[in-house]
């Protein structure tokens, strides 16, 4: 079963992305990590996509399209997989059906004011472990491993307001780029806690 993960900033995609991984065997393929894994090992390609992340721009289509597909052709990629902020627009979608056979693609959606209080309201501990102001009662150190809580830079609402704007013009056309195709998914209570968001795409993906 070969999975396209959607949602905007702060629906719960990593959240999610790992839980589907685990319970149905698949790999999980984030852009991101590809990337850093590229530019880590010297790969041509990696030292390419790192000439454009240090001038400050944006990696072009064309070369994310190259490094999802040479990450498609390993050997743990056979059985399975979940792509995680791929693809991000109409482009990087087209160019996927020239090398992947997609069968589902699922949509995390969730209300606009919930995601920018997610966000905002988001700490998080070099750790990797991440929390909400609502649930902290106050607390500046993880629970975890004791490290001081801290907000990232851009979980402020102007970078967030922003990063949805993006979403909605680059990414949000899939939706229906993938429900004509018959393809698409959508998890309906992505508002809900994690669990009950799991629970419906186990649902959806049983079927």
């Amino acid at each position: 079963m070969n999975v396209i993960l959607l949602g905007a900033p702060g629906a719960g995609k990593g959240t999610q992305a790992s839980k589907i991984a685990e319970k149905y065997n698949l790999l999980h393929i984030s852009t991101g990590d590809i990337f850093r894994a590229n530019i880590k090992g010297g790969t041509e390609i990696g030292k390419l996509a790192k000439s454009f992340i240090d001038a400050g721009k944006l990696v072009p289509d064309e070369v994310t399209c190259a490094i999802v597909k040479d990450r498609l052709t390993w050997e743990d990629a056979q059985n399975g997989y979940m792509l995680d902020g791929f693809p991000r627009n109409l482009f990087q979608a087209e160019e996927l059906e020239k090398f992947a056979k997609i069968d589902i693609c699922l949509n995390i959606d969730v209300d606009e004011a919930l995601l920018m209080d997610r966000i905002c309201g988001r700490r998080v501990c070099k750790c990797g472990e991440s929390y909400h102001v609502s649930t902290l009662n106050g607390e500046t150190k993880c629970r975890k491993c004791g490290g001081e809580l801290y907000q990232r830079e851009d979980d402020n609402p102007q970078t967030v307001k922003a990063r949805l704007i993006t979403y909605n013009t680059q990414t949000a056309p899939l939706i229906d780029y993938y429900k004509k195709q018959g393809k698409l998914a959508t998890v309906t209570s992505g508002e809900g806690s994690p669990d009950e968001v799991f629970e419906q795409i186990v649902e959806i993906l049983d079927k």
